[in-house]
């Protein structure tokens, strides 16, 4: 039991934090609530889960709060101008694929450092989201939300997306070259290159992912609120970063797993935030426990990365 905790340290968070709001409030450990807490972690974790192929090459992506609000606000747009729901999806897709693309080619072709490039495409996005909605809520068809709630086999379908992009993930990262590509080039970007890596390509892979997966979970959670509002993604780029780091990606590259992994950070995160509304906090406590949530999530792997740098 040491070694699982001493591997996978938000498992133990989780049981920390979980002990806490369940002696605060018996409501906490309600079935009902419990699988509230997995619906709602289903878009956080879509997007962590693409922010950890950024990281595990010792990258980053600030921008996936805005891909996510540019993609469903252009879904918002098209789904209100009559456009079907599938086409609309294919849209929020192909938007998330095409952002992912950009910044990966102004990171290998330009040579501008990851944490520059998007912190670019955070704010232009950001900016085209605000002029595309005219800073105005974007209330969405009923039949979104059906979609949000609807099952699959009296599972969630937030759920089952949450699983099958988890799944996915582990399978490209643990049984495919990409994945290995992908652990190669963030130990050391120069040796795997000599190995011949397509490191290039490699990092645009990564990125594309980041996109692809942020308009995703930008899908989900449209569906799940049914309108997109002018604050729509803001700051989940820190909080898929957060799962990740969580998890036990490492900031520094080359190390970390989506399962159990991205699945655990996410789950650590949102249980908090869960149990914060679940005790009647004061929701200006909201972001000063995140915050040292995050804190204690990056200290932990700059703890354990020095090993491996020295």
């Amino acid at each position: 039991m040491t070694g699982l905790l001493r591997r996978w340290p938000a498992l133990g968070l989780l049981a920390l934090v979980a002990a806490v709001f369940s002696a605060l409030s018996p409501a906490f450990l309600e079935p009902r609530n419990l699988v509230n807490v997995l619906v709602q972690s289903a878009s956080l974790g879509v997007v962590a889960t693409g922010m950890a192929f950024v990281l595990l090459t010792a990258g980053i992506d600030l921008s996936v709060g805005s891909a996510m609000f540019v993609s469903a606000a252009l879904a918002g747009k098209l789904v209100a101008a009559g456009w079907g729901l599938g086409a609309a999806f294919a849209v929020v897709v192909g938007v998330g694929l095409a952002w992912g693309l950009g910044n990966g080619l102004a990171v290998t072709r330009l040579g501008v450092k990851p944490f520059v490039v998007t912190l670019a495409t955070l704010y232009v996005g950001r900016g085209f989201g605000l002029w595309l909605t005219q800073t105005r809520a974007l209330n969405l068809p009923d039949s979104l939300l059906l979609v949000g709630s609807a099952r699959v086999a009296q599972i969630p379908l937030p759920i089952v997306v949450l699983g099958v992009v988890l799944a996915a993930a582990h399978l490209v990262l643990e049984r495919t070259p990409f994945g290995r590509h992908l652990y190669a080039v963030g130990g050391d970007p120069e040796v795997a290159r000599r190995a011949g890596v397509p490191v290039r390509r490699t990092l645009l892979g990564a990125y594309a992912a980041a996109g692809l997966l942020a308009a995703l979970g930008g899908a989900v959670a449209v569906a799940q609120l049914g309108a997109v509002s002018p604050t729509f993604g803001r700051d989940r780029e820190f909080a898929a970063i957060a799962a990740a780091v969580l998890g036990g990606v490492s900031l520094f590259g080359g190390k970390g797993r989506v399962l159990p992994g991205v699945l655990l950070g996410t789950l650590l995160l949102q249980t908090v935030e869960n149990g914060l509304v679940i005790v009647n906090a004061d929701p200006y406590l909201y972001p000063m426990v995140l915050a040292s949530v995050i804190f204690v999530a990056v200290l932990l792997d700059s703890l354990q990365a020095r090993p491996r740098r020295r």
